[in-house]
């Protein structure tokens, strides 16, 4: 364990590092040098053509901002995970073209499509699967003493199967959606950022609900931002949202409708999708869907100020800043480092977590992270509505865990069929066999 002002570096890995996320973990790293130095930085990534645009502009910032520390990209699993302390994986197995198929194969059959959650979530967690367990592989090869951060979607799934097949490994799996509504909590209540916020939260990934939060005096905030989530969800407009694109306003906005089901509670925005599926397909463009939106949105500017940094040979304007995805990673490597013992959501097996739920379950609570990874916060009971959802949607998860483990058909069919997007068996079956011509460069053969 280190100590602060002992003078110990670290040296960190981001796998994936041709992801539109990059650009903001290294700035956040870069601003955090004196909580959190570095002496490495490296980058990897299967797509080395990708990697170097991102690599390119990269290495002009260090330059400019942080020279001593040393920098790599590079395709080579052995340089990349040699002498790591943290790995950060934010891998898309099979990238946009296969996000395009999860999200426009459901919707031709009247059924939600979105990247995490439903058939297309499944169909892309059975292509995340070996990915990210190939690179626990790694890290316990060349660098065992060091830490996974896993955002890899779709973490629920990805978490099931790690806890299944690497018990002992020091991964942890993160999801920034409850951080970034978080801080629209902390803005609609006149906070500075969710660190000034106390919680209690459980449920799944992208599957939850906030019981409780509080400022650090201890003050009570859920009636203020039940009455503001009742009449706008999370959406906060004018400069805050400023640049948000249509279909997050949109998802902000309905947490109101969420909310409505159960008042007693705040919800993640992405149970919108499991209780308003008809809603959302009927506002769906079946022809141009989430994916087209963030290539024309995130991707281009990203790629675009990449090219543009590299050109100039400076980065000293540059438009790229820190974000929730960031923000929170490094958060994590911080308490972790330095034993801080500072509370965050992590995606864990239940243990007791929550009392009436599966102890095999992968929960999303809070935890005290130090230099002994999260140790799980005791929930209570989930309500009967909640109980239910979390025990069906779980069901889904390890089913598809069962289906990728065993080469499955009738275990994956099980799960898309269980999934409360999915109207009945014969969508499921039919939404299914589309699914298996459309990966089958990335799923087992299924029997």
């Amino acid at each position: 364990m280190a100590k602060r002002g002992d003078g110990k570096k670290f040296s960190v890995l981001i796998a994936g590092g041709g992801s539109t996320y990059t650009p903001g973990i290294v700035l956040t790293l870069l601003n955090g040098l004196d909580k959190f130095p570095l002496r490495k930085l490296k980058f990897y990534d299967i797509d080395g053509e990708r990697q170097e645009k991102i690599a390119e502009a990269t290495e002009i910032l260090l330059k400019e901002r942080a020279p001593e520390i040393e920098f790599l990209a590079t395709t080579d699993p052995k340089k990349a995970f040699t002498d790591v302390d943290f790995v950060m994986a934010q891998i898309r197995v099979g990238k946009y073209a296969m996000r395009d198929v999860d999200e426009k194969i459901p919707l031709k059959h009247g059924v939600v499509g979105q990247e995490t959650t439903g058939p297309g979530g499944i169909a892309y967690g059975l292509r995340s699967i070996p990915g990210v367990i190939g690179l626990v592989k790694y890290m316990e090869k060349y660098s065992p003493d060091a830490w996974m951060l896993n955002y890899s979607n779709p973490a629920a799934i990805v978490a099931e199967a790690t806890r299944r097949e690497c018990p002992n490994s020091k991964i942890i799996n993160i999801c920034d959606m409850p951080i970034g509504i978080m801080d629209r909590m902390a803005e609609i209540v006149g906070l500075k950022d969710r660190n000034e916020l106390d919680f209690r939260y459980y449920g799944l990934n992208h599957f939850g609900w906030w019981t409780d939060v509080r400022d650090k005096e201890g003050n009570d905030l859920m009636p203020q931002l039940k009455e503001y989530v009742s009449k706008n969800g999370y959406w906060i407009g004018g400069d805050y949202d400023k640049g948000t694109e249509a279909s997050w306003e949109t998802t902000f906005k309905m947490a109101a409708d969420t909310f409505a089901l159960d008042p007693t509670t705040l919800p993640n925005t992405y149970l919108k999708y499991y209780m308003y599926p008809t809603q959302v397909v009927e506002h769906a463009d079946p022809k141009h869907t989430r994916t087209d939106e963030v290539r024309e949105h995130r991707e281009k500017n990203v790629f675009n100020e990449c090219a543009r940094i590299v050109k100039e040979g400076t980065a000293k304007d540059t438009n790229f800043v820190p974000d929730d995805h960031s923000t929170y990673i490094v958060d994590l490597c911080e308490a972790i480092a330095y034993n801080t013992h500072q509370r965050m959501l992590a995606i864990i097996p239940n243990e007791g977590a929550i009392s009436n739920i599966d102890p095999t379950a992968t929960v999303e609570v809070p935890c005290l992270f130090g230099s002994n990874g999260p140790e799980r916060l005791a929930m209570g009971e989930a309500a009967q509505y909640q109980a239910g959802m979390i025990t069906e949607q779980n069901s889904v998860e390890k089913l598809a865990v069962d289906a990728w483990q065993q080469h499955s058909y009738t275990k994956l069919w099980q799960a898309f069929s269980l999934c409360k997007i999915v109207p009945d068996a014969k969508v499921a079956k039919d939404i299914l066999d589309e699914m298996i011509t459309a990966n089958k460069d990335y799923w087992p053969e299924l029997k």
